[in-house]
C-alpha cells in the first residue's frame, strides 16, 4: 500500500491512498487544477483514481470536488449528511431587502385581486362554453403543444455542467460499517467535529493498514480504538497552545479551534502518542498544521519528546505534511 499527502492544512487537504489494484483521493481541498498538477509531482495518475472518498464538507476538504469527481467520471463516497450539507453549501441564497419584501408582498395582493376578479368572471353567461370550447379545441389536438412542452421542461432543467452539485455518482457509507473500494477495505469512524458528519478512516489491504484521523477536537474512545495496528498514520497536529492564544485569530475563532469539535493541539497529539498509542506505526504523519498557530519543528518536537517516554517506540519515524506541495510517498 501507499499513501501520498498531497496537502495537508487549512488551505485544502487531499491524499491518495493505493493498493496495487486501487486508488482513492481522500479529500478533494484544493482545486482541481492543483490537485492533478500535485498528483502528476508526486506520480500518481489521476486517471487512474477510482473513487474519491470525503471525510467532511469544510472548504478545505471539498474545494474541487465536483469539477474533478466531472472530469475524472469518478464516483464520490461520503455520507448522507455530509452530502446534504455540501449540497446546501454550494446552493445560492438570496436575500430580499425591507424595499424588496414590500414589493413582493404588494404583488400578492395584486396577484389575489386578480385571481378574484376572474373567479366572478366565471359566473358570467357564455363565458363557460366558451372556454369550455377552447379547452376541447386545445386537447384535440395534444400532438401541436407537445413540442413547445417538451422545450420548456429542457429549458427547466439545469445542465450537468451548470449544476455545481452534480456529481457522476454518489455512494453512501455510515460510520462504524466497513466497505471496499476495490481492493481495499475502509473502516469509517466518527470524529468529533463541527460538520455535518465528519470521518475519520482506516484503509486496509494486502496486510497493510493505514488511517487518516484530523481535524478532531478530542480524542475519544472510538478514535482511540480505531488507532490500533496500524502502520501509516496521518494524524492532526494542529496548534502550538501559546501561539493560538497570542496569535492573530479572532476570540471566537480561537474558542472555536480550542474547542471539542475544534482541532488538536501538539500537546494533546503528544499526550495521544505518550498515553494511548501502541507503536505498531512505522511511519506517523503529522498534518493539518495551522501556518499562523504552529512551528513545524514545535510539532515535530512534542511528537518525538512524547515517543522518548517509551523506548520500544523510537523506530517510528516523524514526517510531517506541508500545505504548499505533496509528501513523498510512504509505501509499505
Amino acid at each position: 500500500m501507499r499513501m501520498t499527502v498531497l496537502a495537508s492544512g487549512s488551505k485544502g487537504n487531499s491524499a491518495v491512498i493505493s493498493s496495487s489494484r486501487t486508488r482513492v483521493l481522500v479529500d478533494a481541498g484544493l482545486s482541481c487544477r492543483e490537485l492533478m498538477k500535485r498528483m502528476v509531482l508526486a506520480g500518481e495518475d489521476p486517471a487512474a483514481l477510482d473513487a474519491i472518498l470525503i471525510t467532511h464538507e469544510h472548504q478545505d476538504h471539498v474545494a474541487g470536488l465536483g469539477v474533478l469527481a466531472r472530469k475524472l467520471g469518478v464516483p464520490v463516497y461520503l455520507t448522507e449528511p455530509t452530502h446534504r450539507a455540501w449540497v446546501r453549501m454550494l446552493t445560492p441564497r438570496t436575500t430580499m431587502s425591507y424595499a424588496q419584501w414590500l414589493d413582493h408582498v404588494q404583488r400578492e395582493k395584486e396577484a389575489r385581486a386578480h385571481a378574484a376578479s376572474a373567479v366572478s368572471a366565471d359566473a358570467e353567461p357564455g363565458l363557460c362554453d366558451s372556454m369550455s370550447a377552447a379547452v376541447e379545441s386545445s386537447s384535440s389536438s395534444p400532438d401541436s403543444a407537445e413540442p413547445e412542452e417538451q422545450e420548456l421542461e429542457a429549458a427547466q432543467k439545469p445542465s450537468a455542467k451548470a449544476d455545481p452539485t452534480y456529481l457522476p455518482a454518489v455512494e453512501y457509507f455510515r460510520s462504524g460499517s466497513q466497505f471496499s473500494i476495490g481492493d481495499i477495505e475502509i473502516t469509517p469512524f466518527t470524529i468529533p467535529h463541527d460538520a455535518a458528519d465528519p470521518c475519520g478512516f482506516v484503509f486496509a489491504s494486502e496486510g497493510v493498514r493505514m488511517a487518516v484521523a484530523t481535524d478532531l477536537g478530542y480524542m475519544p474512545p472510538n478514535v482511540k480504538t480505531a488507532l490500533k495496528r496500524i502502520d501509516v498514520l496521518l494524524l492532526e497536529s494542529n496548534h502550538d497552545l501559546e501561539m493560538l492564544k497570542d496569535g492573530p485569530y479572532p476570540w471566537s475563532v480561537k474558542q472555536r479551534v480550542l474547542s471539542r469539535v475544534g482541532h488538536l493541539s501538539n500537546l494533546a497529539t503528544a499526550e495521544f502518542l505518550e498515553r494511548d498509542y501502541d507503536g505498531a506505526a512505522a511511519y506517523i504523519v503529522l498534518g493539518h498544521l495551522s501556518e499562523s498557530n504552529n512551528a513545524p519543528e514545535l510539532a515535530r518536537l512534542s511528537a518525538e519528546q512524547a515517543l522518548m517516554n517509551h523506548p520500544t517506540l523510537l523506530g517510528n519515524r516523524i514526517l510531517l505534511a506541508e500545505q504548499t506541495a505533496p509528501l513523498a510517498p510512504i509505501s509499505l
